[in-house]
Formats: C-alpha cells, structure tokens, sequence
C-alpha cells in the first residue's frame, strides 16, 4: 500500500506520477516498495507533512470525520415514490446551499452534461445455517470468485476453522477453505453454482442501521431500475432517487447517460477504526468501465461538458482509473482500494450526486475531499436541522466539486 497527497492506494497498475510528491519522498517510497516486494511484507503508508492547497495536513485524524446524528432521521423506509426525496444542493465553489426537491433535479443540468451511474445488481447475499457442532452461523458473501467459491464474513459464537464444514439454508454444504482477516473462502459443495444459490436460498442484505428485516418491497426498491451486473452486497443508493421516467425527461433535455459497473462490498458501511485516517486498510472493490463510457466522457471534456458521478462508487471507479492511468480514463476491469481523502486531486469528475453518509466512514472523508472539509461539515449540521432522511433510504445532495 503507497501513497499520494490526499490517497491511500493499493493498485495493481504502476503509478508513474506521484501528485505533491518532492524527489526524496519519492525515493523513499521506491525503497520501501521494493523492500516490500522482495521480503512480500506490506508496504508502509507514508503521508508525513503532506498537506492540500488549503494548508489541511493530510495525516487526519478519524475524529475529525465524526458528527453525532439522531436515530429518528436514519430512514427505515423509502419514499412512497423514487424521486420524492429531497435534495440538498451545495454549492463548493461559492460555500453555499439550497434546499430543493430531487424531482426538480433537472434545473441543476444542462445540455451535453454527462450523467454516469453504476449499474451494479444487488445479490440476495445473505444466509443462515449451523456449523457440524451444531453452533448458528450467519454468512454474509462479500464477493463471487467463481461458480462454486465465494469471499464471505461469517457470524458465529466461535469463527469456523479451515476445512470444517457448514450447512446453509438446511440444503448447501459448504467447505471453508482459509482466512485472510475477517474475510473466509467459500467452496460450495453442491451442483448449482453460488449465484443460482443465492438467488434461490438468499436474503437481501439490507444495511445494519436499517432495524427491521427485509420485506417484499425492499427487493425492488433496494435496487436501482437499471441494475444490470450481479455482485454488490449493498446497493448504489444515489441511484435510488431515479425512477425510468427521470431518466427519459433526461435524455430528452440532452443529457448524456452512460454506466460504470462496480460491485459494491460489505466494506462500505465499516467505519474507520483507526486514530489517524492515513492508517485505515481501504477494503477492495472491482469495476468495469465500457468503452462506450470512455468515448462520451472524452467527448464531453473535449466541449466543455460537465461530468456528474451519480454516487460516490461511480466516481471512485472513474478516479481510481484515471489515477492509475496517469489521468486517462481507459476502458477495461480493475480492482481498487482508493481512498480518497481531503487534499486527493480528482481528475474526472466535476459534479457528484449522493446521499448523506455515516459518521468516521470513508465515503464520508471522501466527499468531504470533493467539496471541502468545512462546507461538507455546515451541509451535514443543516440538513440536521432541516430534518433530511440520512443513509440508504434517505435523501439526496447534490455537490460541486471544489477547486
């Protein structure tokens, strides 16, 4: 894991410029690298004395990130219809906000901007069995490896040892293969694939602050319309808000429309339990980015086109390709542990679209990287007081990126 001003980053691609770096740190992150790599020890996050244009020392603490928020505005339910949240509107660049209606969304765009939303599928991730000894567990799958293994996170009175062995669902043996941290390696004994498991047997995995069990409803509103690619344990949740009617009188204002696919995991709900944020082991996340995407995107910062993430993992897949790529955006697969924090440079995105966030969370360090520190932390106590829905099924804000 290695570092740049206001990033953490573990990336398969090799980073050949280094933002706000100056040679001799530069130099020590080559060495600490290689050491690294030939010992195979992970690498030292190194951000000591970095700080952004605003003079905000890079090394934060995760205190800084925290605010206390009423249980009442945490929204245990939906709306009644997709685009009857409200929306927040926060303007960055002037330190202002206004208080609208996410129906009247469209007075925000203009003609030849670009909209990009991810199109990932929530997967019926979680299920419940009984280990051999009798003991309950609770598996929660993080990610498909392939037809019959799958990353999960295991609930249980005592973690299940490497190749013992775990019925789910009354009918789904399952080997645990390893350990790696709190994640264990699934092979499913059976002769359906994991998906088709899932589907079958499954739960919807609503969020842990959500303190009801899932019901009928949530199996379509918990999931965007346009869910296309099946493997996030969590949903996009600024892409709640559209319903296929907003995205018609879209495209018919002249407003380009395309997809990014990035599987969201359990991770995005942990908060960062380290005293310095520099400190925090980012979770992984892959993603996909269509060539189409990369043409209309290229094309729009050619004319001078706005580019509006909807959701914050929209933009961390656009950023963490550009990032890898010296600031082009190519088509293709990765994998990410990005963690943009205040002081990250952002390449891509101009405009960001999302809901409120959770106190000492990594979404919420980095839309506060987006639109600065102080105007993040005065929208948050405001929509307090104004009493918005906060979380999955909550309200909307609407933010400009900040110079």
């Amino acid at each position: 894991m290695y570092a740049t001003e206001g990033a953490i980053i573990t990336e398969k691609h090799q980073i050949s410029k280094l933002h706000g770096w100056n040679v001799l740190a530069t130099q020590k992150l080559k060495l600490v690298k290689r050491i690294s790599t030939l010992l195979r020890l992970p690498q030292k996050t190194f951000i000591d004395g970095l700080s952004d244009d605003n003079g905000i020392i890079s090394r934060m603490k995760t205190e800084d990130f925290d605010y206390y928020l009423p249980a009442e505005l945490i929204a245990q339910f939906p709306t009644a219809k997709r685009p009857d949240s409200r929306l927040l509107y926060l303007d960055s660049i002037h330190d202002c906000w206004q208080d609208e209606l996410f129906h009247e969304l469209p007075r925000f765009l203009r003609c030849d901007d670009v909209m990009v939303f991810n199109d990932t599928q929530v997967i019926k991730a979680r299920l419940f069995g009984q280990k051999e000894s009798g003991g309950k567990v609770e598996v929660m799958i993080e990610r498909l490896l392939d037809d019959h293994h799958a990353l999960a996170s295991i609930r249980a009175s005592h973690a299940p040892k490497p190749e013992s062995r775990l019925l789910l669902s009354g009918t789904i043996p399952v080997t645990v293969v390893s350990r790696v941290q709190e994640f264990h390696t699934l092979r499913f004994e059976h002769e359906n694939t994991v998906a088709a498991l899932l589907d079958q047997y499954g739960l919807l995995p609503l969020p842990p602050y959500i303190d009801r069990k899932a019901a009928a409803f949530d199996e379509t509103r918990y999931q965007t319309v346009y869910a296309k690619h099946a493997g996030a344990v969590a949903a996009p949740t600024a892409g709640l808000h559209f319903d296929n009617n907003m995205l018609e009188q879209l495209q018919k204002l002249g407003i380009r429309i395309c997809y990014v696919t990035l599987h969201v995991g359990a991770g995005t709900f942990q908060p960062v339990r380290v005293k310095n944020i520099s400190d925090h082991t980012m979770h992984n996340e892959s993603y996909h980015i269509p060539q189409q995407t990369v043409d209309i995107i290229n094309h729009a910062k050619q004319t001078n086109g706005r580019i509006l993430a909807v959701g914050t993992t929209t933009l961390r897949a656009l950023e963490s390709c550009a990032f890898a790529n010296q600031g082009r955006l190519t088509t293709g697969y990765g994998d990410t542990r990005l963690f943009i924090t205040p002081g990250f440079r952002f390449q891509i995105v101009e405009r960001l679209l999302t809901n409120f966030h959770l106190p000492r969370s990594t979404l919420l360090m980095l839309v506060s990287a987006f639109a600065g520190i102080d105007n993040i932390r005065q929208a948050y106590q405001h929509a307090i007081q104004a009493r918005y829905r906060f979380f999955s099924y909550g309200d909307a804000m609407l933010m400009e990126r900040k110079s």
